[in-house]
């Protein structure tokens, strides 16, 4: 073997030419390591196996040693996807992998894995070695934390994020209407889907309707319904969204935007518990929990003759705000954590992490599209790196631009109007792939080519 050092724990380095053949000495340091350590041959066959690898698996050395990995790892990755066989054909070591691993008892246990190759003393790979700690009790206390800080999918542990957990919990027990307040992004609908759950409503329908993405005539059937021949298209009765979310909950979204026609019907809704379908005079009754959400400032389009007070006060009973995330930056981190395993699980890929320089940068950006904003920088991020950790190069441009730590970490880019020029250029001058490449809408990109006089050649 060549005189190369390879660690096999940490803090702990062998030399395989000094030990190797010392098999007594050798089993002896690897015994009182507390990582499991153990050697596979180029056919991926166990050739020795220390105690705690025994401890970890419930497996023997010699119930291990002569059979294969996938046999007694029982790993979430076997296969192409596992670290010990991406390392045996790209002989690049792979650190930190974290794995689910199945145990002799069939317990499932999580283990973090490193791998590194052996050669002999000509320099051919003879094999792998793969040291491996049991975390599942780190995990299990990561997770109870975490769970401290999410209540019903919502994601923080700020002051601010707190005080709405305790008072979706109050209202969840209440019948009275909520108005949530906040700014696109925040997660507006979480917390009405949040307080529908709380309540004694949850195992009936949570009802949502954009009220912005509706022409005000289609608003009103989409909301009351409509009765066969009620206006033009109207082919058969259709059951409105206040029926359909009969004992349960709904939303009502953008709520600010809704027209003075329908700002009537619905205080009549408000005050009467009835509705009447479009081209219908017969009085249906309903029994639901409204739940209104808007970004706009009502007491000041109440105050411009846009809305009306009286429904300002059947909504405003609970108001409701929530913070952008620019004013809870503390959960930036969390939020993190819950994107790079949803991410994780949705690609297949295994990020371990971000870098702390990533972090930074994410930490100082104002975020005007909140945390909406934030799970698509994260997404970006994920197609974009091809390492362990999400690095600032992986990150939207538009949020490098913008931090002190940008020229630091990705000197390749000298400025702002050469990255864009670049992925222009790389998509064929197609502005809408470009814009997905850069993490950005093109809004914002022809604004930006506006603002650095670019255009395509």
């Amino acid at each position: 073997m060549s005189d190369e050092l390879i660690q096999i724990s940490e803090g702990v380095l062998v030399q395989p030419r000094q030990y190797w053949d010392q098999a007594d000495t050798l089993q002896a340091i690897l015994n009182n390591i507390s990582d499991g350590v153990m050697t596979y041959d180029s056919d991926f066959k166990i050739t020795s196996f220390n105690q705690a690898a025994e401890e970890i698996t419930g497996y023997t050395s010699a119930e291990a040693v002569g059979r294969s990995c996938k046999e007694i790892f029982r790993c979430s990755s076997c296969d192409t996807s596992c670290g010990l066989y991406t390392t045996m054909h790209t002989r690049v070591p792979e650190r930190d992998c974290e794995v689910r691993l199945e145990r002799k008892n069939g317990d499932v246990r999580i283990a973090r894995i490193s791998t590194a190759i052996l050669k002999d003393s000509s320099g051919q790979v003879t094999g792998t070695v793969v040291t491996f700690r049991d975390i599942s009790e780190l995990m299990s206390m990561k997770k109870e934390l975490y769970g401290r800080y999410q209540f019903h999918s919502i994601i923080g542990k700020s002051h601010k994020m707190q005080e709405i957990f305790a008072l979706i919990e109050d209202v969840g027990e209440s019948d009275a209407t909520v108005l949530v307040l906040g700014e696109s992004g925040t997660g507006k609908e979480l917390i009405a889907r949040a307080i529908h759950h709380q309540s004694r409503r949850s195992q009936f329908p949570f009802v949502k309707v954009n009220c912005s993405a509706l022409a005000e005539t289609l608003l009103e059937s989409e909301l009351f319904g409509h009765v066969k021949g009620a206006f033009t298209g109207a082919y058969r009765d259709k059951i409105g969204r206040f029926e359909l979310a009969q004992q349960g909950s709904i939303f009502l979204d953008e709520i600010g935007d809704i027209s003075p026609n329908i700002q009537l019907k619905l205080l009549r809704v408000l005050q009467e518990r009835e509705v009447e379908r479009v081209g219908d005079s017969k009085v249906i009754n309903v029994d639901v929990r409204i739940i209104a959400a808007t970004n706009r400032n009502l007491r000041q389009l109440v105050d411009e003759g846009k809305f009306r007070e009286d429904l300002f006060y059947r909504l405003n009973v609970i108001p409701l705000s929530i913070p952008p995330l620019k004013d809870r930056k503390e959960d930036i981190p969390l939020l993190l954590d819950h994107f790079i395993s949803q991410f994780n699980e949705q690609t297949e890929k295994n990020i371990a992490g971000i870098t702390k320089e990533a972090l930074n940068i994410l930490m100082d950006y104002h975020w005007p599209g909140n945390i909406r904003q934030l799970e698509n920088a994260i997404e970006h991020a994920f197609v974009k790196s091809h390492g362990k950790s999400l690095e600032p190069a992986s990150l939207p441009v538009e949020i490098l631009t913008t931090s002190k730590h940008y020229q630091a970490f990705q000197p390749e880019a000298k400025d702002e109007r050469e990255t864009i020029i670049a992925s222009l250029q790389q998509a064929g001058w197609n502005k809408a792939k470009a814009s997905r490449e850069l993490g950005i809408d093109r809004v914002t990109l022809w604004r930006k080519m506006k603002k650095y006089n670019i255009s395509a050649p």
